[in-house]
């Protein structure tokens, strides 16, 4: 291989490429209702591309303008230019004001929307820091602060999300609750091991089976520092996230519409393609990244070294 940093950009392009929401997101999209609006709510890296993708996809299809409407927050420097729905930038992975404001604006049109309403929920990697709504008792500094002990702490990404739905009037399904009567679909890029909806962007529109315990136990485990305000919220029974059979989730549907197995699987056909044998070590592997990239590094000389 004479260009082997041209070939490995290549294949990183082809990867993004299959998990991009111009390629996985049309096939997926749901009828518009005949009568009610269509409320876009995005969240995440690819909210800026997904909303563009969507209002494109129900404008070509003849959706009056007028019906479409929403919201979609994005990390700084990923907004995308969008007709109608407008796309704010804000801070991943420290949430930040423009997330909270994101997020407030979010729950007041799930708030607004009726049964005959259809609210898309568009959902992607970085959604958790987007979306910023401390629950009652708790305002953005505490949950800054919450999030950077986590992200110090070595913390899975299931871990963190577990917290993080315990002190938050929006995720761990309370989205759909906020929505309900409405038909809420949420159509998700996962960026997570495992692709489980309830930690998908902490899961806003999915029923969640983790506990204010659970989360009391990983702040214990993890001798997390966190304000006093966190404390006394993760011990208010009010904070826990409704569960499996909640009415809440009686109109929800939830579909993945691209997993890093599809971005994996198309790197390794482009390898082969190019006529080398790929040896590909799965979609599980999380962790810190330089130390991955430590063990990644030292599988790739045992390989070269065997021959």
């Amino acid at each position: 291989m004479t260009q082997p940093r041209a070939f490995l950009e290549q294949l990183f392009q082809t990867a993004v490429a299959a998990a991009h929401p111009a390629t996985c997101l049309p096939p997926h999209l749901p009828v518009a209702p005949r009568a009610g609006g269509l409320v876009m709510l995005a969240a995440g890296k690819a909210a800026g591309s997904m909303t563009e993708v969507a209002e494109r996809h129900y404008l070509d299809a003849g959706v009056p303008s007028g019906r479409i409407h929403g919201a979609a927050v994005t990390r700084h420097g990923y907004g995308r230019p969008t007709q109608i729905v407008p796309v704010v930038e804000a801070g991943h992975p420290v949430p930040d004001a423009a997330g909270l404001a994101a997020a407030e604006r979010t729950l007041a049109l799930a708030d607004a929307a009726g049964a005959e309403d259809l609210v898309l929920v568009l959902l992607s990697g970085g959604a958790s820091a987007n979306w910023i709504a401390p629950a009652p008792g708790l305002d953005l500094a505490e949950k800054q602060a919450v999030t950077r002990a986590l992200l110090k702490s070595g913390a899975s990404i299931g871990e963190i999300n577990t917290v993080r739905k315990h002190l938050s009037r929006l995720k761990g399904g309370r989205l759909a609750a906020r929505a309900a009567p409405a038909r809420v679909v949420t159509l998700a890029i996962s960026d997570v091991p495992g692709d489980d909806p309830a930690v998908i962007g902490s899961g806003p529109t999915v029923a969640d089976p983790s506990t204010l315990a659970d989360a009391r136990a990983i702040v214990a485990r993890y001798r997390l520092d966190v304000p006093r305000a966190v404390e006394r919220a993760l011990a208010d029974p009010k904070n826990e996230s409704p569960k499996p059979g909640n009415a809440a989730f009686a109109r929800t549907e939830f579909r993945l519409v691209a997993r890093p197995a599809d971005a994996f699987r198309a790197a390794t056909a482009a390898v082969e393609a190019a006529g080398y044998e790929c040896v590909f070590l799965g979609d599980q592997v999380e962790g810190e990244a330089r130390e991955v990239a430590a063990a990644h590094a030292a599988e790739a000389r045992n390989l070269a070294a065997a021959g």
